[in-house]
């Protein structure tokens, strides 16, 4: 079923609670559907996919189309021995998603729990926490060409993924609509607990039970992120830096305590809440909008700020990261 929302409020569908509108926003609930939205010579001129609204800033209205895909459906594809392919529809809430492979007993996405947004979002960002990221459970990325108006399947491979990175944020930005993810998930236990904090807070509750990661992961998560309801925010609104290995080494021999993770033999990356911490600027607030004072990488509206207001001080905190230790930060949340 397709419906059109015209001249809608955004408020309450983007997670900063920016007051803003769009033109319109049509939304779909199969994948058909969008053979029809895209009809040629009635397609949008411009457009824009609304996935949960979580990764996502508005500094102005959109004057143009965002299209929201709303199916919810969950399927088990094939089971084998080892391992089981499902597939997700586009409007799955994520969490929804890694609370289904918990409670029936799958391995693979539970490190990546409680974060927002909707599955058809997942692969564009490549979304990851703790050690884990989308790339490690996705098997096929199902969507639709706005250019020649049909629908694709790729493999793992052909997304390219990289950190926070796809090929749906590269050479098919503005052409592709993710209708539905299919994931390999794991019948045997795979615990990833390579990050500290995670594995003691594992530990205290009895050890690495599928049950247990997934409480741990939303009880540190809860603990460090504001709650948007009450905040509004985008959780992460920067990206860690990768730099050379020499440029890590180096601002390691200077700041002893700064995290450092290796990502090949010659880059490695830095902590962007690390950064901006040590630059002073945790719980930092000017006006409406300020930094989280548990969390330097969240940015958050204190409420009635502007998309406006955020951009400021977000170039105010890449300025200071800058100033401090040479280094660029960029945002991970997409701006309008």
């Amino acid at each position: 079923m397709i419906t059109l929302l015209k001249n809608h409020p955004l408020k309450e569908l983007n997670s900063f609670g920016v007051d803003e509108q769009a033109d319109s926003i049509i939304c779909f609930d199969k994948k058909e559907d969008l053979n029809s939205i895209f009809a040629e010579g009635n397609e949008p001129e411009k457009w824009y996919v609304l996935g949960g609204g979580n990764n996502i800033l508005f500094t102005q209205r959109f004057a143009g189309t965002l299209i929201k895909p709303t199916g919810k459906a969950i399927n088990i594809k094939v089971q084998f021995e080892d391992y089981i392919i499902i597939e997700a529809e586009a409007g799955v809430e994520w969490d929804d998603l890694v609370e289904w492979s918990v409670e029936h007993n799958l391995w693979g996405m539970e490190n990546l729990s409680l974060i927002p947004g909707s599955v058809g979002a997942a692969p564009v960002q490549n979304i990851g926490a703790y050690g884990a990221e989308a790339k490690d459970v996705i098997e096929r990325v199902h969507y639709f060409s706005t250019k020649d108006r049909k629908h694709h399947t790729i493999g793992n491979a052909e997304c390219r993924f990289a950190y926070r990175d796809s090929i749906f944020k590269q050479e098919l930005r503005g052409n592709a609509i993710i209708t539905s993810v299919e994931f390999r998930l794991s019948k045997s236990s795979q615990p990833n607990l390579g990050y500290g904090d995670l594995q003691r807070e594992v530990e205290s509750r009895g050890g690495a039970t599928l049950k247990n990661i997934r409480e741990a992961v939303c009880a540190i998560r809860s603990s460090k992120l504001p709650d948007t309801k009450v905040l509004g925010n985008a959780g992460s609104f920067f990206k860690n830096p990768i730099v050379g290995k020499e440029v890590g080494e180096r601002l390691k021999s200077e700041y002893e305590n700064m995290p450092l993770y290796p990502v090949s033999e010659s880059k490695c990356k830095l902590a962007a809440g690390w950064l901006i911490d040590q630059a002073g600027l945790k719980g930092y607030r000017t006006g409406n909008v300020g930094v989280h004072e548990r969390q330097a990488l969240v940015l958050v509206n204190y409420g009635g700020a502007t998309g406006g207001e955020v951009i400021a001080l977000s170039d105010y905190v890449r300025s200071q990261v800058k100033e401090k230790f040479g280094i660029a930060i960029d945002p991970e949340v997409n701006i309008l």
